[in-house]
């Protein structure tokens, strides 16, 4: 399989796969994909891991929490741009189907919707904590891979790290924001994203 690994298991969350990029006050979204995790074997060793799709595959198969599958995948070359450990994935294939949930509450473990609907939906900046403590099995949780452009004048100089968010309703009850976020600009300058951002990226949804 030219070096990929092949692994197994059941799944237990999807969702999407987003990187951010920021620039001081600006920010932009790439839509890679969902981010499978898989908890079962991966090159024949037990662990819980990570694989990337792309938004065909999960079009077609429609993973969700329970399903059992296989595939096999690279490891990611750059750990600073994805979430997940595994990407490039091929020979996916849906060996059990789990029911449909009946339970329609948070965490919501039903079928991902399409990316579209991410990026009309808007995010607001979820604490890291709560994220890993309730809202990893979720749909709408996502753990994105953020690139900080510090300088444009000396585009080298980058930063990166992960920030957590939820896309999900308003009323959830597990949902808290957390700290507000600081991005780091050309000299010394600091930049904070206050509750204003989110409260204007998903004012439509009131």
């Amino acid at each position: 399989m030219g070096g990929k690994v092949q692994w197994e298991g059941l799944v237990c969350s999807v969702q999407p796969r987003i990187r951010l990029t920021r620039s001081f006050d600006e920010r932009s979204h790439t839509y890679l994909g969902y981010v499978l995790r898989v908890n079962g074997l991966a090159d024949g060793q037990a662990d819980e891991f990570l694989v990337a799709i792309g938004r065909a595959a999960q079009e077609k198969h429609r993973f969700r929490i329970g399903d059992r599958i296989q595939g096999a995948s690279e490891s990611v070359a750059d750990a600073r741009l994805e979430s997940a450990s595994y990407y490039k994935t091929s020979g996916l294939k849906l060996t059990q189907r789990q029911a449909e949930p009946a339970d329609d509450s948070p965490p919501y473990s039903g079928v991902a919707p399409a990316l579209e609907v991410y990026r009309e939906r808007g995010h607001r900046r979820l604490q890291p904590a709560v994220y890993g403590k309730s809202c990893m099995p979720c749909i709408w949780g996502c753990r994105m891979p953020v690139e900080i452009i510090i300088d444009h004048w000396n585009p080298d100089r980058r930063k990166y790290r992960f920030e957590t968010f939820c896309y999900g309703p308003k009323s959830c009850r597990f949902y808290r924001a957390g700290p507000t976020r600081k991005v780091p600009g050309r000299k010394g300058m600091t930049w904070e994203e206050e509750d204003w951002v989110d409260e204007e990226a998903t004012a439509h949804r009131d």
